[in-house]
């Protein structure tokens, strides 16, 4: 029992070492549920911005996510000449700023109901409750859950949403 507990306190204070040495992109590469996610960060020519300092915000679509897109947008956005509207979708899942999830909460309640969130690309991104869950609206009416909150990194949080969203 006692190997047993000291192994979990060793995986315990590696996870939280990791976390705070590891930048956003970091977190993202060591999920199975984000290869896409940082295939699309490298194909958008994100990722030495998105290990700058920060510090930043993101709301990180899973491998699902970017599946339930319609047929071939994933494929046409990975596309060399498609970088710019790919950087454009990407940063618009990016708050500047640190927003944990008990944040992102209290600018709900505080904004009676709704958050406008300014996104890195300029767009507004807007969030709400529905019962204990955060809900991101897009600029086109899509709308995303927050399924997992406070991967926080060396320069910023994600937090893992079930939708790509749409400027």
């Amino acid at each position: 029992m006692k190997k047993t507990l000291l192994a979990f306190a060793v995986f315990i204070s590696t996870l939280n070492t990791f976390a705070q040495t590891s930048d956003v992109v970091d977190i993202a590469i060591s999920s199975k549920d984000h290869t896409t996610l940082v295939a699309a960060v490298k194909a958008a020519d994100l990722v030495a911005t998105l290990k700058s300092k920060g510090p930043f915000t993101v709301f990180a679509p899973t491998n699902t996510a970017f599946g339930n897109l319609p047929k071939g947008t994933l494929e046409t956005l990975l596309k060399p000449e498609s970088k710019a509207t790919l950087a454009g979708i990407l940063t618009y899942h990016v708050i500047s700023g640190n927003l944990d999830a008990t944040a992102v909460v209290e600018a709900i309640k505080k904004g009676k109901g709704k958050a406008v969130l300014t996104t890195v690309n300029g767009a507004k991104l807007t969030a709400s409750l529905d019962g204990k869950n955060v809900i991101l609206t897009d600029a086109k009416g899509g709308k995303s859950t927050v399924t997992a909150t406070d991967l926080k990194g060396s320069n910023g949080v994600v937090h893992v949403i079930d939708a790509v969203l749409l400027p």
